[in-house]
This record gives structure tokens, C-alpha cells and sequence, in this order.
């Protein structure tokens, strides 16, 4: 079976089954792990940012943010097809007890500065105003883009000018710093948060990292515990997170197996593929999406519905070149 459902299937390393059964560990919610510690130390570091607190998941962590960031009642600005709008079981609203307000980011799901004025509210009387705006990169729905950091600038700009806080799901921002040959730091250096996943392309096998200052942190560690993220010996999931940190010299690898992925798919009759940013390929099909990826699941293809017509496969670290040349055939021998 060839895989490509998403980067959150690869299977631990030996070198991090190796590390979770050595890793030095303390109980986290005393802050004692010192495993975890280094890791959150570590991203801190990597990211540009003051401190860094390790979650079980990427939604945890923006969810989090968003109840740190905002007073109840208050409107959240998001992308009209984010992750954290569309696929967080409407968590802004069960947690933090938010009112949406989406925008729409075209294409590629940028935010401009314009959209960001024209979605402000300003709190009186009558209105509850706006408490955050949230951004995403690489933006998942609309095929893993990679948003330049100027463009994150401008729409956190705009935020900051009116008075509201910015945060960043970057589930995937190793892929677009790679994709944009970018230092991560610089595509998050105006924005008050940002979560990054350690188990999607990195290949951990459990966590993300959610960052920002440390007065942020320090209100983000309580609501972890409140969320139910409170972990005790976790150095054991953390030394992976360690090690995953290690790949984000190989996303690279993964990019070119998308484009090379697309492309052969591209070229069959009945499939519309275009050329991918990152490591994400949306494909236009002429059947419907459900009875396609049925058809590749015979063939030992697995991806995923992204629409009535559109599938979804993600490459990533568990499968290599050869085995993208491998799905693009076993798919061409179902479309013959």
C-alpha cells in the first residue's frame, strides 16, 4: 500500500522509537520533564520566538491561542476555508466562546490588509469587536501554498494597527519556509503566535508546538491544563519531536515527489492535476472523488476526498521516489 492520504501517517523512526525509550524524563505540568524543556527551548529558538510549550495536537494548540488571545463574545476574522474555521469542530466557538467572521483569501487563502479592514469591528455598544485574526500557511484546502512572509506581514499590520492579535496555524511552516527558501523565523516574526506540527512532515509520531512571549506562554500552559493537555513523564514523545526537527532539511525531498506526482497524473486522461507548492496535490477528476479513491484503494493508492471531484495525496518521508513513480502507475492502470 502506497499511502498518500497524509504526512501524519508515517510511522516513527528507529532512531526516534530509539529516543522515546531512553529519554530522560520529570512530570511536565511541574515543568521537571527536562526532555520536554529542551524541546520547547529548542523550537523557541528555531521559530524567533521568547518561548514555546509542547501539545498534544495542532488543533490543541491553536485553539489554545485562540482562548488566550480573546475575551468571550469576541469576533475572530479567519479564511473562509482554514483548517482552524472548517476542520476544528468549530472549537472558537465551543472554547472560547468566539463569533466568526471569514474572509475570503482567493486562490491561495491569503489575507490581504484590505480584507482585514473591511472584516474589523470595533467594539461599542452594540457590537462585541474584534479580538484576533488567524492566518494559516501552508494553507491545507487550497493545496498546501506557501505564503510569502510579506504577505503575512502586511495582513498582521493591518491587524496590529486596529488593535488585534495575529495567530499562525502552521501545521505545515517547515514546508512553506522550504518551499519559499525562507528562514521559518522571518515568515513568523510579526505575528503574536504560532503553532507548528511536529507529526505531520517531520514524521513525529504524537505533538505540536505552540509559541509566542512568554507572558503568552505562561497563559497558554494554563489553559493546556484546562483543554486537558497536561502532560506528566512526556519526555518520551518528546525526544521524537527531537529528532523530527532534524528533517526539516529533507521537505524538500517531499516537494519534488509532489510536483513529480502531479505531474504524472496530469498526463492521464480524466485527471487535472496543477503543479503543487509544497508537498499537497489536489486532482480534478471526471467521476466522483468517493468512487475514484476506491478504485485507487484497489490498486494499493490510498488519498482523500477533497471535494465531490477533487482527491487529495500528500507525499511525505515514508514514501520515496520510486514509490511516487509506482503510485502514478498503478493509477494510469485504472484509468486505462
Amino acid at each position: 500500500m502506497i499511502d498518500l492520504r497524509s504526512d501524519t501517517v508515517t510511522k516513527p523512526s528507529l532512531g526516534m522509537r530509539e529516543a522515546a525509550a531512553d529519554a530522560e524524563v520529570g512530570d511536565d505540568v511541574y515543568g521537571e520533564d527536562p526532555t520536554v524543556n529542551e524541546l520547547e527551548a529548542r523550537v523557541a529558538e528555531v521559530l524567533g520566538k521568547e518561548d514555546a510549550l509542547f501539545v498534544p495536537s495542532g488543533t490543541m494548540g491553536n485553539q489554545i491561542a485562540a482562548r488566550v488571545h480573546t475575551e468571550r463574545g469576541e469576533e475572530a476574522l479567519v479564511e473562509a476555508e482554514s483548517h482552524i474555521y472548517k476542520w476544528e469542530l468549530g472549537g472558537l466557538a465551543q472554547h472560547s466562546e468566539l463569533q466568526v467572521r471569514t474572509i475570503d483569501g482567493g486562490e491561495r487563502g491569503v489575507i490581504t490588509p484590505d480584507a482585514v479592514a473591511e472584516g474589523y469591528v470595533e467594539a461599542d455598544d452594540h457590537r462585541p469587536g474584534t479580538g484576533l485574526l488567524c492566518l494559516e500557511n501552508t494553507h491545507n484546502s487550497k493545496g498546501g501554498t506557501a505564503i510569502a512572509a510579506e504577505r503575512i506581514d502586511a495582513a498582521s499590520e493591518a491587524a496590529h494597527d486596529r488593535g488585534v492579535s495575529v495567530h499562525l496555524d502552521g501545521a505545515r511552516l517547515f514546508n512553506a519556509a522550504t518551499a519559499l527558501d525562507t528562514d521559518t523565523s522571518r515568515l513568523v516574526a510579526n505575528v503574536d503566535s504560532v503553532m507548528c506540527c511536529l507529526s505531520k512532515g517531520l514524521g513525529a509520531p504524537v505533538g505540536s508546538m505552540l509559541a509566542g512571549s512568554e507572558a503568552f506562554i505562561e497563559d497558554a500552559h494554563r489553559v493546556r491544563k484546562l483543554l486537558g493537555g497536561g502532560m506528566r513523564q512526556a519526555g518520551i514523545i518528546a525526544a521524537p519531536g527531537l529528532i523530527a526537527l532534524e528533517n526539516r532539511e529533507r521537505l524538500a525531498d517531499d516537494h519534488e515527489n509532489a510536483r513529480r506526482l502531479a505531474a504524472g497524473l496530469d498526463a492521464l486522461d480524466g485527471l487535472t492535476a496543477r503543479e503543487p507548492e509544497t508537498n499537497i496535490v489536489l486532482v480534478e477528476t471526471d467521476e466522483p472523488a468517493e468512487r475514484f479513491l476506491e478504485r485507487c484503494a484497489e490498486r494499493d493508492v490510498r488519498g482523500v476526498p477533497f471535494g465531490d471531484n477533487v482527491v487529495r495525496f500528500c507525499t511525505h518521508l515514508d514514501v520515496d521516489r520510486e514509490e511516487t513513480e509506482s503510485a502514478i502507475r498503478r493509477i494510469e492502470g485504472i484509468r486505462g
